[in-house]
């Protein structure tokens, strides 16, 4: 921006740089509408980021589809939604519009401080969150990255606090960098556009521009954090109230699918085949797998187990972060008792 030129038309000229970016940079499809809530004689409703975080949320409404013909059940109970963004996610979910969706666990944490009615019921993931430069970047550490532009999701999402502690250990804070707060499908255009200097968030949104040649992970989750959890399946609790057995069939195929998942590279192809659908994410299934495959523990869903130290460490880090305004108890925003009465379901995939 020159001295002269005012910020609005800075803006405008900025958006107009990241969609022309777009399609070169990010072959990854657009977010559709998302579909309403559950009602009469309609599937619950559970929205999702096109991430490979949410991962275990497609594979568990295919597997249910697929039980269901076998059987002659009928459609499936449930059944995937597509959001954009997590802002959209969070309104959906606040106002009653979805009663069930993948969300970030310290968002869930505020939504319940402010008397917002929401449980969270399984984890849908672990690991799975990069940052990333462009390849010709002179950066090799964070500390290369003073005074550049670095995308985030959220200030609510675990990547933020996964780039806080990266920062940290560098001797920074995010007083020394630029935050622009993104939708994770935009953010590999803007890179490439040269928008932003690194980004940080979930895959594939890494994997996209990584494999197209123009970035690089400087840091990895799985590399700098094993136990990390960002996205988890939490529902409204008018939905507990009012059928917890659907609530508990979710939980069964979410922590099944999860399993099926880390079986072995034959089921992360299937997996990448699935999720690429305009069912679900609407990608090109190679960049699915090449998350699935670079390196194979990218992203983890074995090990969906609710723990509360580890919770208790998010909300800590999230006080910290200035994200929460204060502690807030594990019970008031953690329904345990679907993942303790979880039961075997087939994944028929």
């Amino acid at each position: 921006m020159t001295p002269d030129e005012p910020a609005t038309l800075h803006a405008l000229r900025r958006r107009q740089v990241l969609r022309s970016a777009l399609a070169a940079a990010a072959p990854l499809a657009l977010p559709a509408a998302p579909a309403g809530a559950a009602g009469a004689n309609k599937p619950l409703v559970v929205g999702g980021l096109p991430v490979t975080c949410n991962l275990t949320l497609p594979i568990a409404c295919q597997a249910r589809i697929a039980v269901n013909a076998k059987t002659g059940a009928g459609p499936s109970p449930f059944a995937y939604a597509k959001f954009s963004g997590w802002p959209e996610v969070k309104e959906s979910l606040m106002t009653g519009r979805i009663p069930a969706a993948y969300m970030l666990a310290p968002l869930v944490m505020d939504l319940v401080d402010s008397r917002i009615p929401l449980k969270i019921v399984s984890l849908g993931h672990r690991s799975g969150a990069v940052i990333m430069v462009r390849t010709d970047s002179p950066a090799r550490s964070f500390r290369d990255l003073r005074g550049k532009s670095i995308a985030i999701p959220s200030r609510f999402a675990v990547d933020y606090l996964f780039l806080r502690k990266m920062l940290a250990r560098a001797g920074m804070s995010p007083k020394d960098i630029t935050l622009i707060e993104m939708a994770p499908p935009d953010m590999p255009a803007a890179l490439y556009a040269r928008a932003v200097d690194a980004y940080c968030t979930g895959e594939p949104f890494g994997a996209a521009a990584q494999r197209a040649g123009y970035a690089r992970p400087l840091a990895m989750t799985r590399d700098e954090w094993r136990n990390y959890i960002c996205c988890v399946l939490t529902v409204r609790e008018d939905l507990i109230q009012s059928n917890p057995a659907l609530v508990q069939d979710l939980v069964n195929h979410i922590q099944a699918a999860g399993d099926w998942l880390d079986k072995g590279p034959a089921n992360r192809d299937k997996a990448a085949q699935i999720a690429s659908s305009r069912t679900y994410f609407g990608q090109d299934p190679k960049i699915i797998k090449f998350v699935m495959d670079n390196p194979e523990d990218r992203v983890t869903y074995g090990d969906l187990r609710l723990i509360r130290a580890e919770f208790d460490e998010l909300m800590q880090l999230s006080v910290e972060a200035k994200t929460l305004k204060r502690p807030v108890a594990y019970e008031r925003y953690v329904d345990e008792r679907f993942y303790k009465n979880i039961k075997p379901v087939p994944i028929p995939l």
